[in-house]
């Protein structure tokens, strides 16, 4: 009879729940909308993998046949495109800081003969670095085309002087690179980072309403009448207020996973059965951690404000940007506090490289305890719903 009586009060809970979801747009716009705008939007924003077409500007007071074949060579990249051509570096550098071209290359009067008299002239290149990503790969295009400058007329002479084709590539490249880049050959951007920044962003919403939905009946009175509905059982109240936005955030986040893994296909050699494990983990750990917040502190604007915080620094601590082994000892220890950085390391070992779902264990534990954590916050909870009042 107990358990039969928890069990219609918990689904009493859960209409309940779902009738204050159903009336208040915020829940539908946070936890279907807004994620769905920021999948489309980042996958999107990068579907040609890399940029392309970046402006690059060239000073060339050298004018001649050998300067114009380099220009004509560097806008040859994918990644590159020459749009303009100044008279000097000042007006390059002016045109930099105006934002309107991202690099130039300058190549002084008289680099030609000095190249054909093996004078090592000098050829200058500069990037601008406000945005990481293109200055990195624009600094590796000025920096090939300056190497195959030189190597041109190195190859032109010594195949004046007699030199066989096989000499020659042995002297202008004594080392050859055979490169591999596993899983993502491309260096497609979309496939390294939209894997991360669209769960950071569902997270980050899981975070919000969770911490919304339990400040909003102090806020407006209906806390006594949510404990009373479940029978004045904090379990039972907290099952039935949670599970509807579960079950919302978990159609989201498997929409996304169908959507870039199964539409864009991203790779994925580590299977479903992983990925499906993934985004439950990372719901109920992001879920279990909003209610954790505001078990703590009981405050619909200081917990959203602390669950805000922490789902932004989340995209720094989860090592996608930059690795988390590089970080300080402190931090790096300080990471392992950040759901998102669970998530990423499961889907780096097992769903990217496709290791065994043992060796992400220690990850897949932390989420657990991320779960479990409202357990240590009930009674409090319980207290703070029956007697605090709301202080805007």
């Amino acid at each position: 009879m107990v358990a039969e009586g928890r069990l219609r009060n918990f689904f009493t809970v859960l209409l309940r729940e779902a009738g204050i979801m159903k009336a208040n747009p915020i829940y539908w716009f946070c936890m279907v909308v807004f994620p769905l705008l920021t999948m489309f939007f980042f996958t999107s924003l990068m579907d040609e993998g890399q940029p392309q077409d970046m402006p690059v500007g060239v000073v060339d007071l050298d004018n001649t046949s050998t300067s114009r074949k380099l220009i004509r060579n560097l806008d040859a990249f994918q990644t590159s495109r020459v749009t303009a051509r100044y008279e000097s570096v000042a007006e390059a550098r002016t045109a930099i800081q105006r934002n309107e071209i991202y690099a130039f290359m300058y190549i002084p009067k008289g680099t030609t003969d000095k190249l054909l008299s093996s004078r090592r002239p000098k050829i200058s290149f500069y990037y601008s670095l406000t945005s990481l990503t293109s200055g990195a790969l624009l600094y590796r295009d000025l920096k090939t085309i300056s190497t195959l400058g030189s190597a041109s007329v190195g190859q032109a002479t010594m195949s004046a002087k007699g030199y066989t084709p096989e000499q020659i590539r042995t002297f202008l490249q004594p080392i050859v690179i055979d490169l591999h880049q596993p899983s993502n050959p491309w260096t497609n951007y979309n496939i390294y980072l939209s894997t991360v920044l669209v769960p950071g962003m569902i997270m980050l919403f899981a975070f919000l309403i969770t911490a919304y939905s339990l400040g909003t009946e102090l806020k407006f009175s209906r806390s006594k009448h949510w404990i009373a509905t479940a029978g004045n059982n904090m379990v039972v109240a907290m099952a039935g207020k949670i599970i509807p936005q579960t079950f919302v955030f978990l159609a989201v986040t498997y929409g996304y996973m169908y959507y870039v893994f199964g539409i864009l296909d991203f790779p994925h050699p580590g299977g479903v059965f992983p990925l499906l494990l993934l985004g439950f983990l990372s719901v109920i750990a992001s879920q279990g951690f909003g209610i954790f917040v505001f078990g703590i502190m009981p405050s619909l604007r200081l917990s959203m404000s602390v669950c805000s915080l922490w789902a932004v620094l989340s995209f720094s601590m989860a090592g996608s940007a930059f690795p988390t082994m590089g970080m300080d000892g402190a931090l790096q220890s300080l990471s392992w506090l950040f759901p998102l950085r669970h998530y990423f390391m499961i889907y780096q070992q097992v769903i990217f490289n496709d290791f065994p779902l043992f060796d992400a264990l220690p990850h897949i534990a932390v989420l657990a305890v991320f779960a479990l954590l409202p357990l240590t916050v009930l009674p409090k909870l319980k207290k703070a719903m029956l007697t605090y009042v709301y202080i805007p």
